[in-house]
């Protein structure tokens, strides 16, 4: 019984960790959180039940068992500091359905991916231009052409994240780097690129932002 409660406390540790950190925020949304850190809570007591126990039967560490001790080590060490660009560019695009309150907001109080709902329910773009736009997002590398300012939405978690990404006509005087992150204000503007008259966001002004604390958007 003695590895095992070890085991259960380490994780459950793990968990409370993770919850109280904030480091949560960068893997799975807001709503989760909660259920997070009971998980972690219940696994802590159960683990020192079992460790408390009287009766504690001799017992072999199995390769399973370490592994999982390992992993929870590992956890606690090395925060996770994934590379949103990477992620958007491994998973498919399609966003969840928005609340009806993001199509009556006035243009520059709309998130980055509140605008790319709008335009991709709205097939004429020209109908955009001139708006005022305040967005803020990470840098999404491009295999061609120029990169988009974008976030990551997520239904659960970094496991189904989907990508929401804008054109951006950058000055030639900045250089956007991959994954950083920037505040951007200006207004939406439509080009011909590819043949395809698209939506473009040009910059009057772009600030290197932080990441948010909460960079993951439902």
């Amino acid at each position: 019984m003695l590895k095992r409660g070890t085991l259960l406390l380490l994780w459950g540790l793990t968990l409370l960790w993770s919850f109280h950190s904030g480091r949560l925020d960068l893997l799975l949304r807001g709503v989760f959180h909660g259920l997070v850190g009971v998980t972690g809570l219940v696994l802590l007591m159960l683990g020192v039940a079992l460790l408390l126990k009287r009766e504690k039967q001799a017992e072999r560490w199995r390769w399973p068992w370490l592994l999982s001790g390992v992993m929870a080590a590992l956890v606690l060490v090395l925060p996770p500091s994934p590379s949103f660009s990477d992620l958007a560019s491994n998973r498919p695009q399609g966003l969840p359905d928005p609340p009806e309150l993001a199509f009556v907001l006035p243009p520059e109080q709309r998130s980055l991916t509140e605008w790319v709902r709008l335009l991709r329910s709205q097939p004429d773009p020209d109908l955009v231009a001139g708006n005022p736009v305040r967005i803020s997002g990470f840098v999404w590398r491009q295999p061609q052409g120029p990169p988009l300012i974008a976030r990551l939405t997520v239904r659960c978690c970094l496991a189904d994240a989907t990508p929401a990404g804008l054109a951006v006509k950058w000055p030639e005087s900045f250089i956007p780097q991959t994954n950083q992150w920037l505040a951007i204000e200006g207004t939406m503007s439509v080009q011909t690129r590819k043949e395809r008259r698209i939506p473009v966001v040009i910059p009057q002004n772009i600030t290197p932002i932080a990441r948010p604390e909460r960079p993951l958007e439902p």
